[in-house]
């Protein structure tokens, strides 16, 4: 039974991989649209699929006022790291702004000292300073600004996404229903986006909008895949799995834009990747 549990957890989180790097296909294919208007779109989605599932669960939305602010943050970290994550996706090969976002777990591990208080030991430094080598390897810290503009803002999407997993953690542990976070977060990131939208809206084809609305479910696919996911299965058992999005996604940038990977950032992907497998292989040693 519990093998069975693991693979279900394994084909979850590679349904939740694969349903990001549809997302971040997405929204490269709308095309030269603002990144807010985009962002709205994925999170508007997000929104309805997340609400149905608390009217369908018939649990109502509690989160109690002691965990106001940790919810306020998880949203507003998590969505400046979408909207980074986004402008990355639009000025970078696709399979770069993926990789770059999957530092989030490297950058948990440093948030989660001052949040969680959890002193991580040598072997998490060790392998987080190495990860963020790989990065440099993507992010070419050597060229003008304008160019490593975008990787950076790949990094803070990594690094928004990463503290927005250590608030999530944080309320899941005071009783906080998973939909209800989801919730939070795409209406916050739906209002803040609003405003641009109103003032600043790029009239669209309707094909751009199916795309940013196919972005939108791809993202609810996966968010809600990953979580069924850790629900047959510790994340130090299956996490690994989760990176088999950058594969997915520089297949796609592959075969559907040309955009062959540098061998530095190959270099990088390998460096990170396999990072998180060595930390894998440890944390199932040491269960």
């Amino acid at each position: 039974m519990i093998k069975n549990d693991k693979i279900k957890g394994i084909i979850f989180i590679l349904f939740a991989a694969f349903g990001f790097s549809l997302m971040t296909f997405f929204v490269r294919l709308s095309g030269d649209l603002p990144t807010m208007q985009k962002a709205f779109f994925r999170n508007i989605v997000a929104l309805i699929v997340a609400l149905s599932a608390i009217i369908k669960s018939k649990e109502g939305i509690h989160v109690g006022k002691g965990n106001r602010l940790d919810l306020f943050m998880r949203c507003a970290f998590g969505t400046s790291g979408l909207i980074a994550n986004f402008y990355a996706i639009d000025k970078l090969d696709i399979a770069d702004a993926n990789m770059l976002n999957k530092l989030s777990p490297f950058f948990a591990i440093i948030i989660s000292i001052f949040i969680l208080k959890e002193i991580p030991n040598r072997f998490d430094i060790f392998t987080t300073i190495i990860a963020f080598i790989g990065a440099l390897f993507i992010i070419r810290p050597a060229g003008a600004f304008t160019a490593v503009f975008p990787a950076l803002m790949g990094l803070f999407g990594g690094f928004g996404a990463g503290t927005a997993y250590v608030f999530v953690r944080k309320l899941g542990k005071k009783g906080v229903q998973t939909p209800v976070i989801v919730a939070a977060f795409s209406l916050f990131s739906c209002l803040v986006t609003l405003p641009y939208l109103i003032f600043n809206f790029t009239p669209m084809e309707p094909i751009q909008l199916i795309y940013l609305l196919l972005a939108g479910v791809s993202a609810s696919i996966g968010q809600f895949s990953i979580t069924n996911a850790y629900k047959f299965a510790p994340a130090k058992e299956i996490s690994v799995f989760d990176y088999t999005q950058v594969i997915f996604a520089a297949l796609l940038g592959i075969i559907v834009f040309g955009e062959v990977p540098e061998t530095l950032s190959i270099v990088g992907y390998t460096i990170i990747i396999g990072v998180a497998i060595i930390r894998w292989r440890r944390n199932l040693k040491l269960s």
